[in-house]
């Protein structure tokens, strides 16, 4: 009996002679001889079978196609100055940011302020109800005309007596009138300017309880401390609003958040192992990942001098050289920290070949290689490895822009089928 070849899957002509062959003849059903042969046949048959599954199984695995991820290499220019030393990732934060509120517990009377609204410093923001703080500054202002009255009427009182006393003393040098009437005179007259005295402090303590009632009714009004923008607006008409929380569930703790769009900045997370090639006011590059084909020219403010023991790494404040609307808080952001100037009359060094990820460089027959997906199938480069990014890696042998395997699987040959992995660039 001829079997196919193993690798061949077959066809139905195939398995029509294959079970044509296996057909026992009716002379050779009984009897010793008949029932081995048919016994052989049957093994035969079982190991045929699976040859063929074998076969057609390590057919369907070797012509699956791999899922990757994918990020284009980057060509650096020289043209662009001096070539980046470093490059991190991070956030776009406001320097100056405050959720405003009132100084005082109240009912909000109206919310005059919608997100998206620019306000300028000392906008009036929202009202609070302040009937009881008026009713307490008429107070105020009642008990201070009172004091302001008995100051008045205690001065007439010191006049008359000062003027007693002047009679008096004209009496007594005269002899027409006794030293003893000439001293009660005296005494009534430093009473009189004592009272007076002790008068004029009630009066201003009247007028500080005045301004403390005023300063009291203008937290009722709650105002915006710097220009900038409202990105949140926190509370309605007819909510209790209070500047430390409550405890319930219906008290706000503030009005609305605004930002100073001028103050935006950078804060990154830069790996320890690399923070030595970071200085202050080292120039650098943002690119938003909102928009991609912006380059945004920064400088380092300053290095925080704390490390992150968790995360091994350090926070950078990076200033962005331009301001523009585009640039929002808590946008994604890359810096590349760029190498200093070269000095006159000597041209930058430009980095070599392009930028992949150092993942994206795994050991292979040839050496160092990479992986380029063209046309749904991944072509193994060789490349020779250079300076280190940060996670870029500079390597020669690959085309700017190609589509580079990022993180390679063990799996992946030369020549394999691939698909692009959701989330691949």
């Amino acid at each position: 009996m001829t079997l196919p070849p193993p690798g061949n899957a077959g066809g139905s002509s195939d398995a029509g002679r294959l079970l044509g062959q296996l057909r026992i003849d009716p002379a050779q059903r009984d009897g010793p001889v008949g029932s081995g042969k048919r016994s052989l046949r049957i093994a035969l048959a079982v190991a045929a079978i699976a040859l063929l599954v074998v076969a057609f199984g390590y057919w369907k695995w070797s012509s699956r196609a791999l899922a990757v991820e994918v990020t284009a290499a980057i060509a650096p220019s020289a043209a662009q100055g001096p070539g980046a030393t470093l490059q991190a990732s991070g956030y776009v934060t406001a320097r100056r940011q405050a959720t405003v509120s009132a100084q005082i517990t109240g009912t909000i009377r109206e919310v005059l302020i919608e997100e998206g609204e620019h306000v300028k410093a000392g906008q009036v923001l929202a009202r609070l109800e302040d009937s009881a703080y008026q009713a307490g500054v008429a107070q105020a202002q009642a008990q201070l005309r009172v004091a302001e009255s008995l100051v008045v009427q205690y001065e007439g009182q010191l006049a008359q007596a000062q003027r007693d006393s002047a009679r008096g003393q004209d009496l007594v040098s005269r002899g027409l009138a006794s030293r003893q009437s000439l001293e009660l005179t005296q005494t009534q007259e430093a009473t009189l300017g004592a009272q007076l005295q002790a008068q004029r402090r009630q009066a201003e303590l009247a007028q500080a309880a005045l301004r403390g009632a005023e300063v009291q009714l203008g937290y009722c009004t709650v105002r915006a401390p710097f220009a900038g923008v409202i990105v949140a607006k926190s509370a309605q008409s007819g909510e209790i609003i209070s500047p430390i929380s409550a405890g319930g569930g219906f008290t706000r703790t503030g009005v609305g958040t605004i930002v100073d769009m001028d103050s935006l900045e950078i804060e990154v997370d830069v790996n320890e192992a690399y923070i030595n090639r970071v200085t202050a006011e080292q120039r650098a590059q943002a690119v938003l990942d909102a928009y991609p084909d912006w380059t945004i020219p920064a400088h380092v403010i300053a290095i925080i001098p704390t490390a992150d023991r968790n995360k091994a790494t350090v926070k950078v404040r990076v200033g962005l050289d331009q301001k523009d609307p585009r640039i929002l808080p808590d946008m994604g952001v890359r810096v590349s920290f760029l190498e200093p100037e070269a000095p006159a009359g000597q041209a930058p060094a430009a980095i070599a070949g392009v930028l992949v990820p150092a993942s994206a460089i795994v050991s292979g027959a040839g050496g160092q290689v990479v992986y380029v997906v063209e046309n749904g199938q991944a072509h193994a480069r060789t490349v020779k490895p250079g300076q280190t990014y940060g996670d870029l890696r500079a390597v020669t042998g690959v085309s700017a822009g190609a589509s580079v395997v990022r993180a390679p699987p063990p799996a992946l040959r030369d020549g394999a089928k691939v698909t692009i992995a959701t989330g691949g660039k």
